[in-house]
């Protein structure tokens, strides 16, 4: 493949695509019950140039009669074989040198998927969900290796950098930790959640006093059982998840969230 320096690329139209970070919460292969889990995301190894072996987000062109979401949920399918329990735009990322050949405008996505090794057991034991496809060209990886950041193609470390100061953001006030566990949970996995997006440990009391307080959170009446102490009580959000959030500045809101960082 001839690839174009920047002047060229700049006078050719340039080609629309789309791709999604996916976020899902899991443990290692192998990995006892009790090791805390992390925050992990599906990549694509490239089988082409340019980056020909180098793994990146999954994504692809946008069809001429598709619209943005459903070219993400159609490419995340079709790629890895994944249905995400929450999808939304992130941003759009353009910058001229992003692609050493043609020219090329990601619209980009994020979403949350459950871990799959909660679809066997558990409060929703039997609920439909997603898997990776079989796929030696896909794999699952922590989203705070250096190594695999040091692997991934065009500007996609840029990407999943922006992906996790907005997923930070919403999980701080929007109810978006329950779209990484089941349809009901207890609030310790919350808190868990919590503290894996952000990095820090949270005093359970007071996460249990303030999560409480949530409008929308309520009850189901059951228990989860199969614990070694007091089955604890089991919970919903009965609202939807909530918009997303205006607009802000990448470097202002990842300095506030600097403490508890991943990265």
């Amino acid at each position: 493949m001839e690839f174009l320096n920047v002047s060229e690329r700049a006078a050719i139209s340039p080609e629309i695509a789309v791709s999604t970070v996916i976020f899902s919460l899991r443990r290692a292969p192998g990995a006892a019950d009790d090791t805390p889990p992390r925050l992990w995301i599906p990549l694509v190894r490239r089988t082409r140039q340019p980056y020909r072996g180098q793994w990146a987000l999954p994504g692809g062109p946008l069809g001429a009669q598709q619209s943005l979401a459903a070219a993400a949920a159609e490419n995340l399918r079709t790629t890895t074989g994944l249905v995400p329990r929450y999808l939304e735009q992130l941003y759009a990322f353009g910058g001229l040198d992003r692609s050493p050949a043609r020219r090329v405008v990601s619209i980009v996505y994020w979403a949350l998927v459950r871990g799959a090794d909660s679809n066997d057991d558990g409060p929703d034991a039997g609920a439909p969900h997603s898997e990776l496809i079989e796929d030696p060209n896909v794999a699952w990886f922590p989203v705070d290796s250096d190594e695999v950041r040091a692997q991934l193609a065009f500007d996609h470390v840029e990407i999943v950098e922006y992906a996790l100061w907005r997923l930070r953001n919403k999980v701080t006030y929007g109810k978006v930790a329950h779209r990484l566990l089941g349809d009901r949970f207890t609030l310790a996995q919350v808190r868990e959640v919590y503290e894996v997006v952000l990095g820090t440990r949270l005093d359970p009391a007071n996460f249990r006093r303030q999560l409480l307080s949530s409008p929308g959170l309520g009850e189901t009446g059951e228990h989860l059982h199969g614990v070694k102490h007091r089955p604890p009580k089991l919970y919903r959000f009965e609202d939807p998840v909530d918009t997303p959030p205006s607009p802000a500045a990448h470097g202002a809101a990842t300095a506030s969230l600097q403490e508890g960082s991943l990265t």
